[in-house]
């Protein structure tokens, strides 16, 4: 499969691992206002599958949540970039990792299961 640019592949969704997948799945729902989705295609999810999250307004790309036996032990190789309050964030379970300082003006914060990612400050038209 490849797009018209030729490309072997393109981008479909993105994946998070958790211990606790629905914890997760809750929280990043109410951390970016994204919605759970029931099924895909149609198709009704089988338990214990992963929970696949969606911006209800469509902008934003499909999060799968999966569960997975281990805790996550070292960095992040691959992380997300939001735009958004960090206290409120922190407020929600998040945790700071590392706040802004010297050139660079973001924080980076863990959700509950230690997954890093940034906040951005919004800028206009951007959400937060």
């Amino acid at each position: 499969m490849s797009d018209e640019s030729g490309a072997p592949a393109r981008f479909k969704d993105l994946a998070l691992d958790a211990r606790d997948h629905e914890g997760l799945a809750d929280w990043w729902c109410a951390a970016i206002g994204y919605v759970r989705r029931q099924s895909i295609d149609g198709v009704e999810l089988p338990d214990g599958w992963g929970v696949p999250i969606v911006d209800p307004g469509g902008n934003g790309p499909l999060i799968w949540i999966n569960p997975v036996a281990e805790a996550k032990t070292v960095k992040n190789r691959m992380h997300l970039d939001v735009w958004g309050d960090a206290a409120r964030l922190v407020t929600l379970g998040a945790t700071v990792v590392r706040g802004p300082s010297g050139e660079v003006h973001w924080h980076v914060l863990a959700d509950p299961e230690g997954n890093e990612f940034c906040v951005f400050a919004p800028r206009d038209g951007e959400a937060g």
